[in-house]
């Protein structure tokens, strides 16, 4: 049924369009949302004082919904911080070395290792359980630094963090924006993720090798002005035996934690309890076997700094979550039941309008979320931006009549790979710090292979609709 299109529709059509403007101009959208929120509001109502609770209410309901999320980031951040501390991620990737003996293994196993730790562990926390140790191992090779920072960047901050199939919490955001049920969103993620990344990856590899062979790129004395991980300098938090001990017994629990969600069917929120539960009792186990006396207060200050870092990252993105929850069924719960009696939710609303008035074809729609993805990810976060990826797909699957999980599932990819760190330099800072390498430099080398794997991709996403 055709809903005649309110003011409050404009407004939000108005917000969407100011927010994207904002980002491109690099500039933050907090005041932006909370402006969007309170006039939305106060339209709605008619009362200022309902409409000054709204804000609040709207961060209060953003917060609720992402806070397993956030809750999950932060206690794998405290825990990865313990292996990195003990040493123990040393023992982890020890086997590896033996792999790394030219330039080539060297890029695909850190690759590899890469994407594999990240969906465990996250990108950030995982470039520095992995880089600091390998890398030496890896310039030794013959793969200059700047080699290894592109492998940790495309495997990590865009394969694993763009699919985010174990921790889910880009697929949570998106899928709460377009209204799916998040496995759906993982579902149709899986083919586009494969394709971004073969191409990307192998076609990042080709002008490595390419540069490499002409002697424009090459190890050089500074390459090697690596510092040690952290941990090695505390060898004595446990025994060579103890440190391997652990080395085995945390990837087996997570092997099980993957096998536990196939056979019982675990998917959203009880995978991602499963993962933070395992991730605790490591942390406990760890800690109070390497701190000993001290274990009760280190396991409290490892929580806090996982915790400093998870309301780090998701502090400019609940502001924006707030008000794209507006769009759907959020709405009412956070303002009340004052949208038109047969409105299906704004978002829904402007797509069935928008099909009435322009015919959409599913490569317009393709192509416009790449599109609003990469222009959301310009603010370097990759996530802040995604419910808007999200919402602008429910309105073009809406218009199109099909393809919500594609399209939803291309805007995350695109929003990602650009924002998430591998193209916005000041979101390749942790990969080019411990690479010591220029981060503008690691986004100039990204450039290429990424816009190359994100039109291959929207392509592909153009038959999946």
């Amino acid at each position: 049924m055709l809903v005649e299109l309110t003011a409050l529709h404009w407004i939000y059509v108005f917000f969407i369009a100011l927010i994207i403007g904002f980002m491109v101009m690099r500039r933050d959208t907090t005041i932006v949302c909370i402006a969007g929120i309170f006039l939305i509001a106060i339209t709605a109502t008619g009362s200022l004082s309902q409409s000054i609770s709204s804000i609040f209410n709207s961060l209060s309901y953003a917060i609720t919904e992402l806070l397993s999320t956030i809750l999950v980031i932060s206690i794998i951040v405290a825990m990865s911080n313990t292996l990195t501390i003990t040493g123990i991620n040393d023992v982890m990737i020890s086997p590896f070395r033996k792999l790394i003996r030219n330039p080539t293994l060297a890029y695909w196993t850190i690759g590899i290792l890469m994407m594999i730790i990240s969906w465990f562990f996250w990108p950030s926390p995982a470039v520095a359980l992995l880089g600091a140790v390998l890398l030496p191992v890896a310039i030794r090779a013959g793969l200059p630094a700047l080699g290894v920072a592109m492998a940790m960047n495309l495997f990590g901050h865009g394969i694993a963090l763009s699919g985010d199939f174990v921790i889910q919490a880009a697929p949570k955001l998106t899928s709460d924006a377009a209204g799916l049920p998040i496995q759906d969103v993982i579902n149709a993620s899986i083919p586009l993720v494969i394709i971004m990344g073969l191409v990307t990856t192998v076609t990042a590899f080709y002008f490595l090798k390419r540069d490499m062979k002409r002697g424009v790129l090459k190890t050089t004395p500074t390459d090697f002005m690596v510092l040690s991980p952290e941990g090695s300098n505390q060898p004595t938090l446990l025994s060579l035996a103890k440190k391997r001990f652990f080395a085995i017994l945390v990837p087996l629990l997570f092997v099980a934690n993957v096998t536990a969600m196939s056979i019982l069917d675990l998917a959203g929120g009880d995978a991602t309890a499963l993962i933070g539960g395992t991730s605790i009792l490591i942390l406990l186990l760890i800690t109070l076997t390497s701190h000993k006396n001290e274990g009760l207060e280190k396991v409290t200050q490892y929580l806090i700094g996982g915790f400093q870092f998870g309301f780090r990252v998701f502090g400019p993105v609940i502001p924006i979550a707030a008000f794209f929850y507006l769009g759907d069924s959020g709405f009412v719960k956070i303002i009340g039941d004052f949208l038109p009696k047969a409105s299906q939710g704004i978002v829904n609303d402007l797509g069935i309008s928008l099909a009435n008035i322009v015919p959409l074809s599913k490569e317009v729609g393709a192509i416009t979320l790449t599109t609003v993805g990469a222009i959301t990810g310009l603010d370097g976060s990759g996530f802040s931006g995604i419910s808007l990826a999200g919402s602008v797909a429910s309105l073009f699957a809406v218009a199109i009549g099909k393809g919500a999980a594609t399209l939803t599932a291309l805007g995350q990819i695109a929003a990602i790979w650009v924002g998430g760190g591998t193209l916005v330099p000041w979101a390749l800072i942790p990969a080019a710090a411990i690479c010591n390498v220029d981060p503008f430099e690691l986004a100039r080398r990204n450039l290429v292979p990424v816009m190359i794997g994100l039109i291959v991709t929207t392509i592909a996403a153009m038959f999946l609709i």
